[in-house]
């Protein structure tokens, strides 16, 4: 089995690894520079004690339950668990051309920064040691079987030929819909409606998103698992729909108001939403739509969050829920054959695909929205899910970590 590994694919795999792996500390500090100067060292230890945890999670008993022996479709079995018989040598289902714990180590990668996503929603007033034990549970519970259903063979949505190269229903709609729960169950911050709560240093912002954008590459080109066209062409694709949705997003803000730069940021990260499950299979021009409509689709839907007076503080459900169920509908209407023989689309003559991914969406959504608001109600009869008033007043930096991040005097 050695024989079959290709060095060219495993080096890229490799690099994209490290790529994705970037993405979190980069997701820390698109979302510290959108909170207030108080609560930054809180904000990005969410995502990097996130690295920590699933990673330890993923190596131990997560990678088995995604990627495992299927039992029934639902969850894999215990054959993995802490990565027993995962090794140097290729698998004959997953990365065929690479080590299988190569593929392993990449898809670590992504079930890191998933939970970390979820933690826009909650910023600013979560309790620290509450989080720990939700990532751990989120993890286990939605992250680990729903990228057994869409990913793994013998799962029950990868048996109805649902499309999803990259992570926009294992990650973003999974993501985004526990955002939403989450930010149902637990109270708002203080002060939210009634007075301004603006972002204390959106070059901050700024950085993590063209950072995010980098790392991307890793992400969408990285899951075609080898150093080939597909890779090329979902490497373009994610760029072109970041392009798209960053320019529509600064039109729309423009016709509103005035074209901003922490907007046109949030825009580039919503067409890399968008195109995620899409990305190597489809064209770079269907690519330009798909990043053009999911800026009006995520912009729209932060208004309406916005409008019911909802504190979902970062907007994790707009920018990543809502452009991921766009972004996964659009690969059931543009896959393109020529691109990719696993999927055709309804523009290809296939309408029966755009189906299964609205049952993917559907159910997908409603799993990730129900366990998560169940998790988060019984953590919040243990031990809370908020610090209290005056803790929130004094800033989590301080309350929950007992430093903070600039000198008193600093500017």
């Amino acid at each position: 089995m050695d024989s079959v590994i290709n060095s060219g694919d495993t080096a890229w795999v490799l690099i994209s690894t490290a790529l994705v792996t970037l993405m979190t500390p980069a997701l820390a500090f698109f979302y510290g520079g959108m909170v207030r100067r108080k609560n930054i060292l809180s904000t990005l230890n969410l995502s990097l004690i996130t690295m920590g945890l699933i990673s330890l999670q993923w190596v131990l008993f997560g990678f088995t339950l995604a990627f495992g022996p299927t039992m029934g479709g639902f969850l894999g079995g215990l054959d993995y668990l802490g990565l027993s018989g995962v090794g140097e040598a290729a698998s004959d289902m997953y990365g065929t051309t690479i080590p299988f714990i190569a593929f392993a180590t990449f898809q670590m990668t992504f079930a890191v920064i998933t939970p970390a996503l979820i933690t826009g929603s909650f910023v600013e007033r979560v309790r620290f040691k509450t989080y720990i034990a939700f990532a751990l549970l989120w993890a286990t519970l939605v992250y680990d079987p729903v990228a057994h259903w869409v990913w793994a063979v013998g799962g029950f949505f990868f048996k109805m030929g649902a499309l999803d190269f990259a992570g926009g229903t294992v990650v973003h709609i999974t993501a985004g819909f526990s955002a939403l729960a989450f930010a149902l169950a637990i109270r708002a911050r203080r002060g939210y409606g009634e007075e301004s709560i603006e972002p204390h240093n959106i070059p901050f912002t700024v950085l993590g998103a063209g950072l995010l954008w980098f790392g991307w590459f890793g992400f969408n080109g990285g899951s075609a698992l080898a150093a080939n066209g597909l890779a090329v062409t979902a490497l373009l694709n994610t760029n072109t729909a970041a392009a798209a949705a960053a320019v529509v997003w600064m039109i729309l803000a423009w016709r509103d108001q005035k074209p901003s730069v922490l907007g046109i940021a949030t825009g580039a990260v919503v067409g890399l939403v968008a195109i995620t499950p899409a990305a190597g299979f489809v064209t770079p021009l269907a690519s330009i739509v798909i990043g053009a409509i999911g800026a009006p689709v995520s912009y729209y839907s932060i208004k309406f969050i916005k409008s019911r007076k909802l504190d979902e503080s970062l907007d994790v459900w707009g920018c990543h829920g809502m452009a991921g169920v766009w972004g996964a509908l659009a690969t059931g209407i543009f896959a393109n054959p020529a691109i990719n023989p696993v999927g055709t689309g309804l523009l290809y003559g296939n309408p029966g695909q755009f189906v299964t991914q609205l049952i993917t969406v559907v159910v997908a959504a409603a799993y990730a929205f129900i366990l998560t608001f169940v998790i988060a109600k019984v953590l919040d009869m243990v031990w809370g899910l908020s610090v209290s008033h005056e803790e929130e007043e004094l800033g989590l930096d301080i309350s929950e970590h007992g430093e903070r991040a600039y000198a008193p005097d600093a500017i």
